[in-house]
């Protein structure tokens, strides 16, 4: 009788082991499966695509410098090109404008002088020929 005795009482210090993990288990599947805990979960994994993202951008960008300089460049040109329509002509006469006044600036009276004669000199030309 006492062997079975024994036997009974490891079989309840077993089965109570048993319902002891089976709840520690339980209790870790509840946790995992609370709205808070499923959200903590989906913003771990996205931050962790984004992070594997960003990385790859990275490396892709310092073994492509230049492509991707080019292409950004041509894309951003794209995307003003409605404003650069618009505003390239007044740009450019500014522009002219602004390198005629220089031109000025630096020439000498001498020089505004022997181009007039030169004008001259290729106008009379051109009716000697005709």
């Amino acid at each position: 009788m006492p062997r079975m005795r024994n036997r009974l009482i490891a079989a309840a210090r077993r089965s109570m082991l048993q319902r002891g993990e089976l709840h520690r288990r339980l209790d870790v599947a509840k946790a995992a499966f609370k709205p808070s805990a499923l959200v903590d979960r989906g913003k771990y994994r996205i931050g962790e695509k984004v992070d594997d993202t960003a990385h790859l951008v990275q490396q892709q960008f310092r073994d492509n410098r230049w492509p991707i300089a080019i292409a950004a460049a041509a894309g951003a040109l794209w995307l003003l090109r409605e404003p650069i329509k618009e505003h390239a002509p007044k740009l450019t006469r500014k522009i002219q404008d602004l390198a005629a006044e220089v031109a000025d600036h630096f020439r000498s009276p001498d020089e505004a002088a022997d181009e007039d004669e030169i004008d001259t000199l290729e106008e009379d030309n051109h009716e000697a020929v005709r």
